[in-house]
Formats: C-alpha cells, structure tokens, sequence
C-alpha cells in the first residue's frame, strides 16, 4: 500500500485531482509552495499529501482571499512549527531518562533515575521531566 508521501501522480492527474490548470501547478512548484518529487526524467511526481495540500492552498486562495504569498509563509510557519514540535517531543524523550536536584544553594546537578540526592543542607527540590507536559 503507497504512503502518502510516495510520489505517484505525473502533473495532469494532479491537476485534476486538485480541481486546478497543471500550469498553476508549474507555478507553485516554482514559487515553493508545493513542491514535488522529480522522475528520472525531471518529470514532476505528486503524491497524495501534495495533492491535499494543493487544495489546501486553493481553499486558502480562494475561500480565504489570501495571496500566494500570504499562502506561501503559512506554508513556511506550518512547516517550521511542525519541525519544532518534532525536537520538542525529542528533548523531551531525551529529558523522561533524567533527574536532576538543586540544593539550598542553587547547585544543580543529575542524579540516577530511582536514587536518593545526597542532602546536604537547607531545601532539596526534585525535578523531572514530567513538568515538561
């Protein structure tokens, strides 16, 4: 079974899939906006995922008013928010592993996850990364 990011469709049926003329195609792969996968030939090849968000820019377009390149920095925001959610859900897979406790004195340091800081005076705050949530 394809995926959505597999490229499968030559710029005429995704015209028509998208409801739109393969020039704008040609257009908004020039401009960035979507960009697909090239065949051997140089070819365009679009998948499902770019079909969708070809409407999608249509819809932003036309029900919208927005101009290409309103469209074309949405895009680029979606884009860079949807990379930063990625390393944040990294950092903090990276972050579940340790534990760290400050002493009275604001010395910070990482301890074993399951072992018990070594007190040495005032206050001991415990930090995990659950609080990261």
């Amino acid at each position: 079974m394809p995926t959505d990011d597999e490229p499968l469709y030559v710029i005429s049926v995704a015209a028509e899939l998208s409801g739109m003329h393969p020039q704008t195609l040609r257009q908004y792969d020039r401009l960035g906006i979507v960009t697909p996968q090239r065949a051997r030939g140089r070819g365009r090849r679009y998948s499902h995922r770019d079909i969708e968000a070809l409407r999608q820019v249509q819809q932003l377009s036309q029900d919208e008013g927005i101009n290409l390149a309103g469209i074309r920095r949405i895009i680029e925001l979606e884009r860079e928010l949807t990379r930063a959610r990625a390393e944040l859900q990294r950092l903090r897979n990276v972050a579940r592993a340790r534990v760290f406790a400050a002493d009275a004195s604001g010395q910070v340091s990482e301890i074993a996850p399951g072992r018990r800081p070594r007190r040495t005076g005032g206050a001991l705050v415990l930090w995990r990364p659950e609080h990261l949530n």
